[in-house]
């Protein structure tokens, strides 16, 4: 019988990685202290790696500035386009 795959949250793959990246201890024991493979630690480190300039940049707050003045515009369209439809709904109550 296969064991079941074990999931890791990005919360403990972060932990892993960070460990890995620190070498107090080596990857086989980081491994077997986590019960992950040795491959996939290095994939995390990795992409921890790749991910780290990002954490100290204006990209991701300038993402969310952006997201909310895009979603603000919606809000304003789909109130506009609600009075209008509620005007034409008047008006086509007068002609029935």
């Amino acid at each position: 019988m296969s064991k079941e795959r074990k999931k890791y949250t990005p919360a403990e793959k972060a932990k892993i990685a960070l460990e890995a990246i620190k070498g107090q201890e080596t990857l086989a024991q980081i491994s077997s202290k986590y019960g992950a493979h040795a491959t996939q630690i290095n994939a995390w480190k990795k992409q921890l790696l790749a991910a780290l300039p990002d954490a100290f940049s204006d990209k991701q707050r300038q993402e969310r500035q952006n997201h909310s003045t895009e979603l603000a515009e919606l809000y304003e369209k789909i109130g506009r386009l609600k009075v209008e439809n509620d005007f034409f709904k008047k008006k086509l109550e007068i002609f029935q």
